[in-house]
């Protein structure tokens, strides 16, 4: 062999050595995945262990709204609220809530459309005492329905409203906020308005950007008697710290980190109740079609209404601009909230 031919086999000893790292390097990525993929398993395992299930929590199929094509890839949920603590000596209403999943009141309700396009997220807040036609029950406030026939009956009641099908139901009691907010190592508003806890020695508010650990969290979205609209008070804070929250738990800071994340998830799942097709493959399956909304993508407002009033017997209520509602059911039902929302004032 001439001197010139014997360079020939070091290249290929280096071939086979980048050969040997390449394989050592796939070899890390397929453990790491082994190693997420169950990591993820048992993050799911927890969601569906210790998270209730709300039976039978859709109406009859007859009387629900036809799927049309322009929305069947959006996601409709409602979010129901629930609080276990609030008893006629702490809040303005006669009623005990937390008898949800499926019965009794909620003292709040939220639906969370995620559009098709999965570019944002659209979160409208109906207030309880919003008068509206009750199938089987006549006009009354929504929170009625909870008590005619649970929860089937309030997505019957939304559903018949918007003209459009809510696709999952979720009720979060909201002293399940206290641990998550720890879990996430507090939760920072920006507060609007400085108030009180209206109860003894309450918790003080003051205006501008902090940072809420879970006690405060619970009571800064339960007042409502420090307001001088009362529920719409209370309403405002709640978007404004879930809209906080849910930044925070998908934040990279909290998405990379194994262990807050398992926090989160482990603090959160005794709380919630959801229907019997939200598992937790289905809920990370809309987090990773959802990996880039961040806040900014999030807008919060309340079903367009025309502000407090009177019912002819006498009740305190929340009139509904049915004008405007229909405008927002179409867009809900074609997909276009992003239209509806930059062509209509939602500041009220």
């Amino acid at each position: 062999m001439s001197f010139e031919e014997q360079p020939v086999r070091p290249r290929a000893k280096k071939k086979r050595t980048g050969r040997g790292i390449l394989i050592g390097i796939l070899a890390l990525v397929v453990i790491a995945g082994l190693v997420a993929g169950g990591y993820v398993w048992n993050l799911g395992r927890t969601f569906d262990s210790k998270s209730d299930k709300i039976a039978e929590a859709f109406p009859a199929e007859e009387t629900r709204p036809e799927v049309k094509e322009e929305s069947k890839d959006a996601v409709n949920i409602l979010l129901l609220g629930s609080d276990t603590r609030a008893t006629r000596e702490t809040d303005e209403s006669s009623e005990e809530f937390g008898t949800l999943p499926n019965g009794g009141r909620s003292d709040t309700m939220m639906l969370v459309h995620i559009p098709a396009d999965r570019k944002g997220m659209y979160v409208t807040s109906v207030m309880r005492d919003t008068w509206l036609d009750i199938p089987g029950v006549g006009t009354a406030k929504i929170n009625r329905a909870f008590a005619s026939g649970g929860v089937p009956k309030a997505v019957e009641t939304l559903e018949g409203l918007f003209g459009v099908r809510i696709n999952h139901v979720a009720s979060v009691d909201f002293e399940g906020f206290k641990g998550l907010t720890d879990a996430l190592g507090g939760v920072t508003v920006n507060n609007p308005q400085a108030f009180r806890q209206s109860i003894t020695n309450g918790m003080y508010f003051p205006a501008g950007v902090q940072t809420l650990d879970g006690e405060q969290a619970l009571a800064f979205v339960r007042e409502r008697k420090s307001f001088p609209g009362s529920d719409y008070g209370r309403v405002k804070n709640q978007q404004l710290f879930v809209k906080a929250m849910l930044g925070q738990i998908m934040s990279k800071d909290t998405l990379t980190n194994p262990g807050k994340l398992n926090n989160v998830v482990t603090e959160i799942a005794p709380f919630i109740a959801v229907d019997e097709t939200l598992d937790a493959s289905k809920v990370a399956g809309y987090a990773a079609s959802m990996i880039n909304v961040r806040p900014s993508d999030m807008t919060f407002f309340t079903l367009p209404n025309k502000g407090p009033g009177r019912s002819a017997d006498g009740q305190s209520i929340v009139i509904p601009d049915m004008e405007t509602i229909d405008k927002f059911g179409k867009a809900l039902q074609e997909d276009k909230m992003d239209e509806f929302v930059a062509t209509t004032d939602l500041s009220k």
